[in-house]
């Protein structure tokens, strides 16, 4: 569940061997690197449920290691996707959720990621967030252009679905915000660079406006890099909370 006014910033993922003596100890063994990132963070974005859906024994691990008020945002399986592309994919949809359910209260929003060959489809899109439960929150993020159109926002805002705000390979993505929480990727400014505080300056002011507003807002860095992803959260998170203080 979220909590209304809050920003989550984390990364996406945590299992990165080049963090090892950027942000995790050097000493520190892999299977303490999720313990390690919980006391930095807030939030972790989980991407390999998209290749494959964790072990219910790793999941109940993941709970176990949560802090309450810990949340994973977890992104929805390439099957439904990629794959089946949100058509006949209603026992793909059950698999993945009865998978993600097992984190319990550290559940946080569902990441639906679409490819950038799928273009937009209104009555696709429909049809798909008909399917989804009301009681957890789904975003949905969109690689094609063609579905930053109002007929779309319109969709999104009927269902309360979340639109993701990102930056992959620099698209001009509208920034809206069509539910309760707002969620944005940031996946880098170029391979191996990190934002740093002057490139991120205004877009902690957006985002704090958002909090500000009484959204709920989730802020992940997928430049992963030489370690730049926790840099830069760690970065927007001061900046937000700075700024407020």
């Amino acid at each position: 569940m979220t909590e209304d006014g809050r920003c989550h910033t984390g990364t996406s993922g945590w299992a990165y061997r080049w963090w090892r003596g950027a942000f995790y100890p050097p000493e520190l063994h892999q299977g303490g690197w999720l313990a390690h990132y919980v006391q930095a963070f807030d939030t972790v974005e989980v991407n390999a449920t998209f290749y494959r859906l964790p072990r219910p024994e790793l999941l109940k691990r993941w709970r176990t290691i949560a802090p309450e008020g810990f949340l994973y945002a977890v992104k929805a399986s390439r099957q439904i996707t990629h794959l089946r592309r949100l058509r006949n994919c209603e026992k793909e949809l059950v698999t993945f959720l009865q998978s993600a359910r097992q984190l319990g209260p550290a559940l946080g929003p569902l990441l639906y990621q679409l490819p950038p060959s799928l273009k937009a489809d209104a009555v696709l899109l429909r049809d798909f967030l008909s399917m989804l439960p009301t009681d957890l929150q789904h975003v949905m993020e969109f690689r094609h252009e063609s579905w930053f159109s109002n007929g779309i926002r319109t969709v999104l805002e009927a269902h309360a679905c979340v639109f993701c705000i990102h930056d992959h390979h620099g698209m001009s993505v509208p920034r809206w915000v069509t539910a309760p929480v707002a969620y944005w990727r940031f996946h880098g400014p170029a391979r191996g660079t990190c934002y740093g505080a002057v490139r991120l300056a205004d877009l902690a002011a957006e985002i704090r406006a958002q909090c500000e507003s009484g959204k709920t807002v989730f802020a992940f860095f997928n430049n992963d890099a030489d370690a730049c992803a926790p840099r830069d959260a760690l970065t927007l998170r001061k900046l937000v909370t700075g700024a407020q203080s």
